[in-house]
């Protein structure tokens, strides 16, 4: 991520413990932290939706509605504003968390880890109508019953394993 102190310009930076850039010329220490994502199993009588992907990482891959928490943002507000910039439709308060894993992102060029928090939303009249995509972000929605979700088809290790387990509680 960094080639050269941002301190002192100094060559001599270095990553540690997977976590830390410390300059040992000046002394800088730069904490590479976690970001905070959310995705939302939103559950239908349709089926579970799922995004297509419009950009990359994983462009064409299926994805859950969500994305990064903001600075200044909880994880139930980043929630309801990426899928109100997602789909234009606000999950409301009542969705629960049942899973966190950790991921990663890469882009460009630099990969980012997070720790993904799951929440889920039974909404048995949301249709497709219901949704304003925003086509930036999404190729398309889809509805998959349960034995229908192939997870290979998943855009993040994260997704997979939060699907996997939001299908295992039922």
């Amino acid at each position: 991520m960094f080639h050269y102190c941002p301190s002192c310009a100094s060559p001599n930076i270095r990553f540690e413990r997977e976590k830390l850039f410390r300059c040992p010329d000046c002394g800088f220490i730069y904490y590479h932290n976690i970001a905070a994502a959310t995705g939302c199993v939103i559950n239908t009588e349709k089926g579970i939706i799922l995004l297509v992907r419009a950009k990359e990482p994983a462009l064409g891959k299926l994805d859950l509605p969500g994305g990064f928490v903001n600075p200044g943002e909880g994880a139930l507000d980043g929630l309801r504003r990426e899928c109100l910039e997602e789909i234009g439709w606000d999950p409301g308060p009542k969705v629960s968390l049942f899973a966190s894993f950790p991921n990663t992102y890469p882009y460009k060029d630099i990969i980012y880890r997070t720790c993904d928090l799951f929440f889920s939303l039974w909404a048995p009249d949301l249709t497709e109508g219901d949704l304003r995509l925003d086509p930036e972000e999404i190729g398309g929605v889809r509805f998959f019953k349960p034995g229908e979700i192939c997870l290979e088809d998943l855009a993040f290790d994260s997704t997979r394993r939060a699907v996997t387990a939001f299908l295992e509680q039922k």
